[in-house]
């Protein structure tokens, strides 16, 4: 049984997604055809590479059981098995989202994770 999974988004972003009681992805997202996920190990790095300096990132932890088929952990970054949501991400699925606040250098501030 897989940890729990995250999800990096603007404010913004997700506040549209609970108006509309679903998670559809980010711009990235539907380009690459799924919404991406990183795990707890990996979501740091995640950060790190694509939202540097970003002063108004959430921290989305996800309940991957209740996701189904359509997630699938599939090879990305340095061959890394990274979870993939092929389709909306119910906000049923949602165990807590977090502000990320901005660190030195422009890293955030994680919390303590389910690893």
């Amino acid at each position: 049984m897989h940890s729990t999974i995250y999800k990096l988004a603007p404010k913004a972003q997700w506040a549209e997604a609970e108006a509309r009681g679903q998670f559809t992805g980010a711009p990235i997202d539907h380009q690459d055809g799924y919404i991406h996920f990183s795990t707890a190990e990996q979501v740091e790095e995640t950060a790190a590479k694509h939202f540097k300096g970003a002063d108004d990132l959430l921290l989305i932890a996800v309940d991957p059981a209740k996701l189904g088929d359509l997630l699938k952990y599939e090879p990305s970054r340095g061959g890394a098995l990274f979870p993939h949501l092929y389709g909306p991400l119910p906000l049923s699925a949602v165990l807590s989202v977090e502000e990320l606040p901005l660190g030195e250098a422009g890293r955030h501030q994680f919390p303590e994770m389910n690893r």
